[in-house]
């Protein structure tokens, strides 16, 4: 499969890796792995060793030196071999390396040619810095491709029939419904009127339970697969203007063609002190609920029914709500094609090779 590769995506919370220990990663189909060097800060590199090809995850991690376990060669966070046992370093002996920045309590790596990564475009999830938040992430690990998370998050109609007792209710379908581009963001904004939402919901939102309120929930999307839902509600009638508005980031990265990595979380104000801090924790526990055991078994099943093809090789049928995710997997795809054509073109411009 195909993937945007100069693109920062999401490798890893920033709390999965502690000091002196190492975390492996399958992302965009490459081995990855990720350590924290002796400053503190995070390094990633190919999770396979070039001797012979032992994965490096199994091995050991000493002053910032990645040891493979099969024969002891020693790596640093630059990806250059610095210790053999066996004698004088081997110079030819590197590891791919892949550009990591630590922001938003999440770890974004870069899959392309390292000197296309400029932090400054990593997506904006301040929402989520730990020292303004109180931030509760979770985790899941998806047996179906990225694209058909996207879909899922950016056509929110689905809760009112695959989330009924926890994220929907019956009044999704009579609410407004709008999508929009501004620019590199697809917008998927839906209005709900007049339903009474579960307690977990009515809590997260400050509005009071048992009783109807409005609720918005409008969908942020960035390339390749970077998604954030602005959710609030108010006492039915009331102006949006009144509301608490709680933020939840739904991050997806490729594992492989038909799997993928999810991180995602829900953050309150610091300002809220330990309330804020208990809501974060309760929710995210909450929210995970109807993401492991209705989204997850549907999307694992349509991956299934996919037969080995992805959506850009399937006919699909139309609803309202598809707009965004069509709009959005056309740019992805175009984005794809665009690296593609500029290897190609950097290939047919590459010098010959000359013989002996």
């Amino acid at each position: 499969m195909s993937y945007i590769r100069s693109a920062w995506y999401v490798a890893g919370w920033d709390t999965e890796i502690a000091q002196r220990a190492i975390l492996e990663r399958r992302l965009l189909d490459e081995n990855v792995v990720m350590f924290r060097d002796e400053g503190g800060a995070p390094r990633a590199v190919s999770g396979v060793c070039p001797h012979r090809y032992a994965s490096l995850a199994m091995g050991r991690l000493d002053n910032g030196v990645l040891h493979c376990a099969y024969h002891g060669l020693g790596f640093d966070g630059g990806g250059a071999c610095v210790h053999n046992p066996f004698g004088a370093v081997p110079k030819t002996m590197r590891l791919k390396t892949y550009p990591v920045v630590e922001r938003h309590s999440a770890l974004w790596i870069w899959m392309g040619e390292a000197d296309g990564a400029d932090p400054a475009a990593i997506p904006d999830f301040a929402f989520n810095d730990p020292a303004a938040s109180w931030v509760g992430k979770g985790y899941l690990n998806v047996k179906a491709s990225y694209e058909l998370e996207i879909e899922n998050i950016l056509d929110l109609s689905h809760i009112q029939f695959l989330h009924p007792t926890t994220l929907g209710s019956g009044e999704v379908a009579n609410g407004t419904y709008e999508w929009k581009q501004d620019g590199e963001f697809i917008w998927s904004n839906r209005t709900v009127f007049g339903e009474v939402m579960v307690p977990e919901l009515a809590q997260a939102m400050g509005v009071p339970v048992g009783e109807k309120a409005d609720r918005w929930i409008n969908v942020r999307w960035q390339a390749p697969s970077n998604l954030v839902i602005f959710a609030g509600a108010v006492p039915a009638g009331r102006p949006q203007a009144e509301g608490r508005e709680t933020p939840t980031a739904h991050l997806f990265t490729p594992e492989t063609a038909t799997s993928s990595h999810y991180w995602f979380s829900i953050a309150f104000p610091r300002a809220m002190g330990p309330q804020g801090e208990e809501l974060a924790n309760r929710e995210v526990e909450f929210l995970k609920v109807p993401f492991e055991t209705d989204d997850l078994p549907m999307l694992e099943q349509q991956q299934c029914n996919l037969g080995g093809k992805t959506l850009r090789e399937t006919s699909l049928g139309w609803l309202p709500g598809d707009a965004a995710g069509a709009r959005a997997r056309n740019m992805i795809y175009a984005r794809i094609d665009a690296e593609a054509e500029s290897a190609a073109s950097a290939g047919d411009h590459m010098p010959a090779s000359i013989g002996a």
